[in-house]
């Protein structure tokens, strides 16, 4: 930071800005805004990916540091396909001020995630959005009958590696994008998958995650629906990790997973019918609890 601010004093500056994008999937891309690539942190940051920001606006408070990153769609770099696929949905980006004449004078001046990222005009455009936009999140814990634990976090410590809980097979049909059917596929109970995972292991789908609506077995095929058509071409013989689903109920978590020391549920909250509940010649009156 004392080599950058020396410099900016000097008479004469030679200063640039630099991205980096790192993706949930792990892969980094390096952008800046000068007119040769520089290097440095392990990462090279690219010249000819015509990537370009707004005036970095820091603001005291909870707001959300207001900038957008502005590019060319490039296959070298960012990709129309990529985009599409959701590939740069909540990627961490980190922005510098760099002296290009000797990259260790630098300065992080922006930490953060892509929010709405558009594309319009072979060209796209991401909102920047700060640290802080984690502090604007609701937080707290939901009082309800089901269980409020993911399945497979810290709360529920399901160990979804171990047997019956997941498996990876090829598919053997595909229906817009949305729905997989698969021949020969025994081991599991019907509906065993609803609510689970979809995880792409090959193919141009790679990598991409979905949510099961429906699990289904129609006599020896089984046949899986996704909530949302999948951001990718997906082809038969593509390779498909799935998970098993929870549908919350504890009933599940005692049966499906022998996990009910860890159900985050409340199922003895009382419905809404209590309030118009009133006193019967032929039921129990004497003020005990209703879910004996």
């Amino acid at each position: 930071m004392s080599a950058l601010l020396d410099h900016l004093q000097s008479k004469l500056t030679h200063v640039c800005r630099c991205w980096a994008v790192t993706r949930r999937d792990g892969r980094v891309f390096g952008f800046t805004d000068h007119d040769r690539a520089l290097q440095f942190d392990g990462i090279t940051f690219k010249a000819d990916s015509g990537m370009t920001a707004r005036t970095l606006e820091h603001v005291t408070g909870l707001a959300v540091d207001n900038t957008e990153a502005v590019g060319a769609l490039s296959d070298a770099a960012v990709t129309e396909a990529d985009i599409t696929a959701g590939r740069f949905d909540g990627a961490s980006v980190k922005a510098w001020l760099v002296n290009w004449q000797d990259v260790a004078a630098r300065e992080l001046r922006f930490c953060g995630s892509i929010g709405e990222l558009k594309r319009a005009d072979g060209a796209f455009h991401a909102e920047l959005r700060g640290l802080s936009e984690a502090l604007n999140q609701p937080v707290g814990r939901v009082f309800e009958r089901g269980c409020s634990a993911v399945l497979g976090d810290e709360r529920c410590r399901v160990d979804l590696g171990g047997a019956g809980y997941r498996t990876e097979v090829s598919v053997d049909v595909v229906e817009n994008n949305r729905v997989l059917r698969f021949d020969a596929f025994a081991g599991f109970d019907d509906r065993w998958f609803e609510r689970g995972r979809v995880q792409m292991m090959s193919g141009a789908a790679e990598g991409l995650v979905a949510v099961v609506k429906s699990d289904r077995l129609d006599g020896d095929v089984r046949v899986i629906e996704l909530w949302e058509q999948l951001r990718a071409n997906v082809e038969p013989g593509d390779a498909v990790l799935l998970e098993a689903g929870c549908d919350k109920r504890r009933e599940s978590c005692r049966l499906k997973f022998a996990n009910f020391m860890n159900f985050r549920g409340f199922p003895h909250i009382p419905g809404e019918d209590w309030l118009v509940g009133y006193p019967t010649a032929s039921g129990r009156n004497d003020g005990g609890s209703r879910y004996q």
